[in-house]
C-alpha cells in the first residue's frame, strides 16, 4: 500500500508563496543586522546534550529532542541559537576578537504543544553583542528590533521592557531568593493563562504567603500611563529596598535615557510583569509584541545574559541579544495582511508560442541586462501559458513568435490590464520594467 503524505503535527511545508515571503523577509532582516556591523557565524543543529541542558527552565528540558547517535552519545537538537553561541564563543573567542558582534539564522526545535503561530520547528534569527557590560550595546539591541520591524513595513508594535535584577530583589525582598527561578517560570505565563492562574500557581508551587502574592502581584501589575519616565518615577521607592532593586531600577533609567534618542516612545513601555523563563538572563530583558495581534505572543525577545559562558570557561563574557522568531512574525503578517500575494520571484514569464530558441535567447539577454525572467517550458496555446501566468500572479508577460520575427519586435502584456505593447529591442522591455521589485 502507498504511504499517505502527512507531516508530523507542530511541523510545517511551505507553498511556493508562504516560502517567498519568507525569504524576502529574510533578506530585509539580514540587511537590517548588516547595517548595524552584525557579522554571520552558523552552528550545527544537533550538539553534545550537556551543551544544552545546564541551562532554560524545567519545562523547556523537557521539550528538548534528546537521544543518542549511532556513536552512542548523548546529543539534543537545539531549542535555541544562544546556548550554541555560549560554547562557539568559548571555543573561538581567541579568534573572534571582543566584543563581537554576530547574527545567527537557522532552525531550532521545542516538542511544546503545537497551537497557532508556534510551531516545534521553527526559524530564528538571532543577534547579539559579546564581550561588553555598556549599556549602549543593550540600546544598540533594542534600536536593531525597531529598525528591523519597521524595515518590514510594520508600522504597530511595542517593544517591552523589563529587568532581572528588579525581579530578583523582589524575590529578596520577600526572602524567597532561593525559589527565584520557580517564581519566574510561573509569572513568565501571565499573559497566558491570567492573573488569578498565576496567583493559584504560585500558591501551589511556592513558599510564598497569601500577602507576598499580593505584593509580588501588585507590584508586576503597575502600568506604564504615559511614558517610560513616568512609571521609573513611580517605583523610586522600591530603591531603598535592596541593592537588586536599586541596580535594576537605575539601569532602566540609564537605557530610557538612551532610548528616547533613537526611539520614538510610543514603539516601547516599560512592563513589570515581563519574567522571560530561560534561566540565563541577568539584566534587561524585553518582548516585542504586534499591538494588532497581541494574541500571538512575542514576536522578538531577549536580554542580557553576565554568566552565559560559565559552563565553559572560568572568563566571565556579559553579553546581549535578541531573536526574531521568524516563522511566528511570517504567520501573523499573513494574519494582518501585511504579505505580498505575489508567489514568485521573477519579473516575467516568456511565453514562446513557436520555438522555444528564441525565449531561451532572449530570457538570457534580459537576465543579463538584470532581471529575474522565467520561461514557460512547453510550446503550447496561449490561453494555457496565460493561465500560469495568472496563477502565479505575474504582472507582466512577454509573448514570442517565430525566430526569424525576432530583430522585429517583443511583445510586452500587462495582466493585469490586459494592454499589450511591442519593444524594438530587450533594452527597451528591460527600461519599462527594471524598476520592479
Amino acid at each position: 500500500m502507498p504511504i499517505t503524505p502527512r507531516t508530523l503535527s507542530g511541523f510545517k511545508d511551505r507553498l511556493p508563496k508562504e516560502a517567498y515571503a519568507k525569504s524576502q523577509m529574510l533578506k530585509s532582516i539580514i540587511h537590517s543586522f548588516q547595517k548595524f556591523g552584525f557579522s554571520p557565524i552558523e552552528t550545527p543543529h544537533l550538539e553534545y546534550a550537556e551543551i544544552l541542558t545546564k541551562q532554560g527552565s524545567d519545562e523547556i528540558q523537557k521539550e528538548m529532542y534528546r537521544f543518542k547517535d549511532h556513536g552512542n552519545r548523548e546529543v539534543a537538537l537545539r531549542f535555541d541559537l544562544t546556548l550554541p553561541l555560549a560554547r562557539f564563543i568559548a571555543q573561538y573567542k581567541n579568534i573572534l576578537g571582543l566584543p563581537f558582534k554576530r547574527y545567527c539564522i537557522g532552525n531550532v526545535f521545542r516538542g511544546e504543544r503545537a497551537q497557532k503561530g508556534r510551531y516545534r520547528e521553527f526559524t530564528q534569527c538571532d543577534f547579539d553583542f559579546i564581550g561588553t557590560t555598556s549599556i549602549g550595546s543593550d540600546l544598540e539591541i533594542l534600536e536593531v528590533i525597531y529598525q528591523t520591524l519597521k524595515e518590514l513595513k510594520i508600522q504597530n508594535f511595542t517593544i517591552y521592557i523589563n529587568h532581572r535584577k528588579i525581579f530578583n530583589g523582589l524575590c529578596e525582598y520577600l526572602e524567597a531568593k532561593e525559589y527565584v527561578n520557580d517564581i519566574l517560570r510561573i509569572i513568565d505565563k501571565i499573559d497566558k493563562i491570567g492573573k488569578e492562574a498565576v496567583e493559584r500557581e504560585l500558591k501551589q508551587s511556592t513558599p510564598l504567603s497569601q500577602e507576598q502574592i499580593h505584593i509580588l502581584l501588585d507590584f508586576i501589575s503597575k502600568k506604564q500611563t504615559s511614558n517610560a519616565t513616568s512609571l521609573l518615577q513611580d517605583i523610586q521607592s522600591y530603591k531603598s529596598l535592596n541593592s537588586q532593586l536599586k541596580e535594576g531600577i537605575e539601569e532602566l533609567e540609564s537605557l530610557c535615557s538612551l532610548l528616547s534618542l533613537v526611539i520614538p516612545e510610543n514603539f516601547y513601555a516599560i512592563n513589570l510583569s515581563i519574567a522571560r523563563g530561560l534561566g540565563y538572563y541577568t539584566g534587561i530583558i524585553y518582548e516585542t509584541i504586534l499591538k494588532d495581534l497581541p494574541s500571538l505572543g512575542s514576536v522578538c525577545s531577549g536580554g542580557r545574559y553576565d554568566k552565559l559562558t560559565q559552563n565553559f570557561t572560568q572568563e566571565e563574557l556579559s553579553g546581549v541579544g535578541a531573536s526574531i522568531g521568524l516563522d511566528r512574525l511570517l504567520s501573523g503578517l499573513e494574519e494582518l495582511k501585511l504579505i505580498d500575494s505575489k508567489d514568485t520571484p521573477a519579473n516575467l514569464l516568456i511565453i514562446p508560442l513557436y520555438t522555444l530558441n528564441y525565449a531561451y535567447e532572449s530570457a538570457k539577454g534580459l537576465r543579463e541586462l538584470g532581471l529575474k525572467v522565467e520561461v514557460y517550458p512547453e510550446i503550447t496555446k496561449a490561453k494555457k501559458a496565460f493561465a500560469y501566468a495568472n496563477n502565479k500572479n505575474y504582472q507582466w508577460v512577454m509573448v514570442l513568435g517565430e525566430e526569424e520575427q525576432k530583430e522585429q519586435s517583443y511583445s510586452l502584456k500587462n495582466m493585469q490590464s490586459g494592454l499589450q505593447e511591442k519593444y524594438v529591442s530587450l533594452q527597451s522591455v528591460y527600461e519599462k520594467l527594471y524598476q520592479l521589485p
